[in-house]
């Protein structure tokens, strides 16, 4: 077909050794093009973070655990994102290929593990991007609430599209500057709460920690009286916050697409630490101590707007013209968590078809190095946010949000449990890890990913545990809960049977990319620039 390439990847197995060469023979195939420059990269390991998850969702956090009980959400929840950074990041800063972790998977697992995670990130990328469309056609009700939020829906769609069909260089681009805006809005907005809080806004008495006195640190959950109604209150909070910082790994499946990755990967992982702590620690404390925990507009459920708790508590100060400027910049946050959603899934599924888990023509781009048809049929299920015409924005944007944060958590579990097979590889064949472009002193036996891979089990498995309270029942809520826990397995052992596939042995694990590259040094690494460096740390 002209105009389009496809790659062949009927030849490659996964315990094949495969030199830096032959990759770039493969990207080329493919029609990927290398056109995420160091500083895109950076930036869309925030973008792909920052978005409804802590702009909206984490009112539903505070409601539900109170200002301490939501922070330690945070907290706890920031740590297992950074573990699974860190491992991901050894991974595929050492082997940049198309589709990412897909592809590794069937180096360091197997053929039905990589089927099973490539899956799973499509299907848990493609259900967020109409949750981040349902919730952006609410925000506009701020300002219109006259037009049906269908069209908005289709608007905002139509918006992901376009970019995403204009070639990776112009996503990246776009990406970058409306990740820079996020970054200026949520820096804007925690100094903003500072102030409220200290009473410097005319006319309004100082906050200060009144929240966190009455109605108190935590929220007796389902009104349970004693520790353990406030125990119960802050474990709900972990699933919230796994929803705000799902997306972190979306440089791993765009490092087939990222020039010199073993550089910029590196880079963008080694601050993300600092972002947590910056951008969600503040953001959450701020909420925890400008609005009330009891306060009803947080409710996703009250059938009104998806209420921003930073634009709650500029409204409760009285400040007029703000919450419209805040809610712009929120929509355009909106727009930025839908493109790298639409991005990350077509390059799930184009990833897919590489390893000939997908039909072919998902592996063929344009001459832009656009895989068109997987955009295409990623955008076709993102209608899915017409469901949130039906009942309350609030109901559907939940039931997307569990669905996705279950599918993510999923692929954290994934990505962690690779790393420890990938770290028994390097040891079998006498790899040290010094010689990997980057590597991290707390994960030399996989002690981070292990750490993440035990917090995600427990999270998953009481994912839900509040609908076997009394009178508490809810079956959409369970389905969406448990659904992909049961089916990942069920999956993998399908395949496995249908395929015959084996484990790749440890001995066999193709790390021949030790060879075909000078380790990155660590001042190659960073950047020379004093200016350079910070704007790398906090954006």
């Amino acid at each position: 077909m002209s105009g389009f390439a496809e790659h062949d990847d009927t030849k490659e197995e996964a315990h094949i050794p495969t030199d830096i060469a032959v990759v770039s023979e493969a990207d080329a195939e493919a029609g990927l093009q290398r056109g995420l420059r160091p500083r895109h990269v950076t930036m869309l390991s925030i973008g792909g973070v920052l978005g409804t998850g802590l702009f909206l969702y984490s009112g539903s956090a505070l409601a539900n655990g109170g200002p301490l009980g939501a922070l330690l959400g945070f907290a706890i929840m920031g740590s297992m994102c950074w573990a699974t950074m860190i491992s991901v990041g050894e991974m595929v800063a050492f082997e940049p290929l198309p589709g990412g972790p897909i592809t590794l998977a069937a180096r360091y697992v197997d053929k039905s593990f990589s089927f099973t995670l490539g899956w799973f990130y499509w299907y848990t990328w493609t259900i967020f991007l109409p949750s981040e469309l349902s919730a952006l056609s609410v925000l506009i009700n701020l300002w219109n609430d006259s037009v049906n939020n269908g069209v908005w829906i289709v608007i905002f769609l139509l918006t992901a599209i376009s970019i995403n069909m204009l070639g990776t260089r112009v996503y990246g681009e776009t990406e970058f500057w409306l990740s820079t805006t996020k970054v200026l809005l949520i820096t804007g907005l925690i100094i903003c709460g500072v102030i409220i809080s200290a009473g410097g806004v005319k006319g309004q008495e100082p906050i200060g920690f009144r929240y966190w006195r009455d109605p108190g640190p935590f929220v007796q959950y389902a009104g349970i009286s004693g520790s353990l109604g406030r125990f119960l209150g802050f474990w709900t909070t972990l699933r919230q916050a796994a929803f705000a910082y799902i997306g972190s790994e979306i440089v791993a499946i765009a490092a087939g697409e990222a020039k010199n990755p073993r550089v910029s990967l590196p880079r963008a992982i080694r601050s993300v630490y600092l972002r947590i702590v910056l951008f969600y620690f503040g953001g959450v404390f701020v909420i925890g101590i400008t609005v009330s925990s009891a306060d009803e507009r947080l409710l996703l459920s009250s059938g009104t707007a998806l209420a921003s708790p930073f634009v709650i508590a500029i409204q409760s100060a009285g400040i007029k013209v703000l919450p419209a400027i805040v809610n712009a910049g929120l929509i355009l946050s909106g727009i930025s968590a839908a493109n790298s959603e639409l991005f990350t899934s077509s390059r799930a599924l184009h990833g897919l078809a590489l390893r000939g888990s997908a039909p072919r023509f998902f592996a063929r781009t344009m001459s832009n190095g656009v895989p068109v048809y997987a955009v295409a049929t990623s955008g076709i299920f993102a209608t899915l946010a017409f469901m949130s015409l039906g009942s309350t924005a609030g109901e559907a944007f939940g039931y997307l949000a569990t669905l996705g944060s279950a599918g993510g958590l999923l692929m954290w579990w994934g990505m962690c449990f690779m790393h420890t097979r990938f770290t028994r590889g390097l040891k079998a064949q006498g790899i040290s890890r010094s010689r990997l472009p980057y590597h991290h002193r707390l994960n030399s036996n996989s002690y981070a990913a292990i750490y993440a891979l035990c917090w995600v089990t427990v999270v998953l498995f009481f994912s839900a545990w509040y609908v076997f309270l009394k009178g508490g029942w809810d079956t959409a809520t369970f389905i969406t809960s448990y659904l992909p826990i049961v089916l990942f397995p069920i999956t993998y052992f399908c395949h496995k049977l249908w395929s015959k596939s084996k484990l790749v042995p440890l001995t066999e694990m193709d790390f021949s990319a030790v060879d075909n590259g000078d380790p990155v040094e660590e001042s190659n690494v960073e950047s020379k620039s004093g200016a350079s460096r910070f704007w790398s740390i906090i954006a």
